[in-house]
């Protein structure tokens, strides 16, 4: 048996549950940590420092496995390579080798670039990146190579989790519902303790003590049998409902989970709940891989201002639309070139539509029901970052001169914000694996 713990689920992630996970006793701490905004993040700390791209919580989460790994007791897998991970595996060396620690065999893999390709692939000159999201096959490399810990850039989420289960079993790549099981496993671990009962949508009340999560375990076997649990005495649950719900997240169809390894269909997925916070997954049917890599290229989209509008009652939604309306008008008189508006009220319409009074009211309808206080939200885009920050000079006005009682806690974003834009792509397959690479070093 194999026992593979899920220890992150996004850059920023709470690390509280990896203790138990290592205490349980895994075989694999798999550390998930990227999403298409983290890429954006990573992509503005690269502009600023050319060593940067990488997760810096790396260096916390390799120290806490650092001895387990040490002892044998454990190997560590992770994407948070982000853009860089030529320069996070020399950290993650680097920071072993400040403890005391040698001799363990780490490796880098690299190889989802796509700017090399930017010609051939039509990228812009201007993109910040341009990342394939790779399968499981270079970490199975790494792993057969005695690799004991692994980063790497953008490899696909429930990838991290498969290509231990091929190193483990042998199992054969082109062995299509097993590859939907080791995909299923990794898409219920991805997202830590979201399996274990977080963001729950039954009774999460009775989900224990939250200071404690219980970050998840897949039990799995060469056979193919697979449990889903939990350390013990730890907070949140293993159940049929939080199993199934993190089943159908971030997913589009069902039937067909595209993934760099195989297509996955989720409907034939099978759950058991055993009780004791245990659930079996069986019965996953597979299809080929898709034809091509997903990739995702990241281009500048101009900058962004913000402020926010907090007014109290009476008539709180609408003295918040009136002061957003003096900025409109405002950044009209001064000529700034804004080229798109959001604006949204929370209290009002901000979560889940409209939930007090008609969109676009001025003032609420006679006999209608106000809310108490409604926080105005205005934000902006333009071409420049001056232009954007001119707007946002204008909101001291609405201090002293704009509707009655605005709330201390109203307040402008001081500096613009860079946007980026993401967009989706197929990527030949060819063309990326020719170019991925697996280095090990020992610290």
């Amino acid at each position: 048996m194999v026992r593979i713990g899920g220890g992150q689920g996004f850059y920023g992630d709470g690390y509280a549950g990896v203790g138990p996970l290592l205490e349980s006793g895994v075989d694999y701490l798999v550390c998930e940590a990227l999403a298409e905004l983290t890429l954006a993040i990573l992509a503005k700390d690269r502009a600023r420092d050319e060593t940067a791209g990488w997760t810096r919580d790396l260096p916390l989460y390799a120290a806490m496995v650092a001895p387990d790994v040490v002892a044998g007791r454990t190997r560590f897998i992770t994407n948070a390579g982000g853009i860089n991970p030529v320069a996070a595996g020399r950290a993650l060396l680097e920071g072993l080798r400040a403890q005391g620690i040698h001799g363990v065999s780490v490796a880098t893999v690299v190889g989802d670039d796509l700017k090399p390709h930017a010609d051939e692939l039509g990228i812009p000159d201007d993109a910040v990146f341009a990342a394939a999201y790779l399968g499981a096959a270079p970490i199975v490399e790494a792993l057969d190579r005695g690799a004991q810990m692994v980063v790497t850039g953008r490899v696909a989420d429930a990838s991290l989790f498969l290509a231990p289960l091929i190193h483990e079993f042998g199992w054969d790549t082109d062995d299509w519902d097993r590859m939907a099981l080791g995909v299923t496993v990794g898409h219920l671990l991805e997202c830590s303790a979201q399996v274990t009962g977080g963001n729950y949508s039954g009774d999460w009340w009775n989900n224990g003590d939250f200071t404690q999560p219980g970050f998840p375990i897949a039990e799995c076997d060469a056979d193919g049998g697979v449990v889903i649990t939990k350390p013990e005495g730890t907070g949140g649950r293993v159940s049929f409902d939080t199993v199934r719900e993190q089943l159908m997240y971030e997913v589009h169809d069902p039937r067909a989970y595209l993934n760099p390894d195989v297509t996955a269909d989720f409907t034939s997925v099978r759950l058991e709940d055993l009780g004791n916070d245990r659930v079996r997954v069986s019965e996953v049917q597979g299809r080929p891989r898709p034809a091509t890599y997903k990739g995702l290229v990241c281009t500048p989209a101009g900058y962004s201002g913000e402020v926010r509008l907090p007014y109290s009652w009476p008539d709180a939604e609408a003295k918040a639309r009136a002061a957003a309306r003096f900025l409109h008008r405002r950044a009209q008189q001064l000529g700034i070139p804004v080229l798109e508006w959001h604006e949204e009220y929370f209290g009002v319409n901000a979560f889940g539509g409209d939930t007090v009074v008609p969109r676009g009211a001025a003032v609420p309808p006679a006999g209608g029901d106000e809310p108490p206080e409604v926080m105005g939200r205005l934000v902006w885009r333009c071409e420049e970052r001056d232009d954007a920050a001119r707007l946002t000079r204008e909101f001291g006005l609405l201090g002293l001169g704009g509707p009655p009682m605005v709330s201390p806690f109203g307040r402008a974003r001081e500096r613009p914000t860079g946007l980026l834009d993401l967009q989706p792509m197929a990527v030949p397959r060819e063309l990326v694996d020719a170019g991925v690479r697996v280095s090990v070093e020992v610290s």
